[in-house]
């Protein structure tokens, strides 16, 4: 199955509101994560959120899954009267996101802001990566990121101007092959966007939030963060989120075909 369609939260009185743009958000699986925060930041500055999620991949990593979190996830933006969607999908699979845009403007309209969140992230390097490993990197980071922005580019008809593309990157490489080298190609695909669909009046940029602890950071990589970062803390949901909240913004639009980093200066 491709796409299962878990919950349809919308806020009590309120649909889809033609003077409140609508985000598709991927990867808000927990509470915690980071495209969590990008949606309650995003439904607080107006925004209508549609958001996806993949339980079975929380289940295998060490963090585990948080059961009910797209309820508590959907009544938090609804108290910020936006209206919500939630999508369980597997985009590892290549029909994913045309199901999820079509399943997203059937229930709450167009979509003006694509946010990518979603990855696979499992710790191998050269030698001990396997090609299956391999290959759902690849599917999830760079070939779905790259299927979400065509479906986006396809099907936009916001004012123009309005449509904002942002995907999540990292720079990790030494012992996380698969990882590092998709998200190097979700850089490509993601910037391409800033050309190819100019003609539309979106923007397209990366943005590299730097180790954000959601669950997964040991002590030993806790602490080193903190040391070689001139703040002295760790990256937030929340940092991300107002950067992604500026991007998406009018004011934001002369930001275009960038990867930032937005990291607290870590060394």
């Amino acid at each position: 199955m491709t796409t299962n369609t878990a919950h349809d939260q919308v806020a009590p009185g309120q649909g889809p509101s033609a003077d409140r743009p609508l985000a598709l958000i991927t990867g808000v699986g927990r509470t915690a994560g980071i495209g969590a925060g990008i949606a309650r930041r995003l439904a607080a500055s107006g925004w209508d959120i549609a958001f996806t999620y993949w339980t079975p991949y929380d289940d295998r990593m060490s963090w585990g899954s948080e059961p009910g979190a797209s309820e508590v996830i959907s009544r938090g933006l609804a108290e910020h009267g936006a209206a919500t969607a939630a999508i369980e999908a597997d985009l590892a699979h290549p029909d994913t996101p045309a199901r999820v845009f079509d399943e997203v403007e059937q229930r709450m309209g167009p979509v003006t802001g694509l946010v990518m969140c979603h990855c696979e992230s499992v710790d191998s390097g050269l030698l001990d990566t396997t090609v299956e490993s391999f290959d759902r990197h690849f599917a999830v980071n760079a070939r779905a990121t790259w299927l979400l922005i065509r479906e986006f580019g396809r099907r936009f008809a916001s004012e123009r101007g309005t449509g904002r593309i942002i995907s999540l990157t990292s720079d990790h490489t030494v012992g996380n092959l698969p990882y590092g080298a998709s998200k190097g190609a979700l850089d490509r695909i993601t910037l391409a966007a800033a050309r190819e669909l100019a003609h539309l009046g979106v923007t397209a940029n990366a943005i590299n939030p730097g180790p954000v602890d959601t669950g997964w950071m040991p002590e030993d990589v806790r602490e080193y963060c903190v040391r070689h970062t001139p703040l002295g803390r760790l990256g937030t949901p929340r940092d991300t989120a107002h950067l992604v909240d500026f991007l998406c913004s009018r004011e934001g639009e002369w930001i275009n075909g960038q990867l930032l980093m937005s990291n607290g200066g870590l060394a």
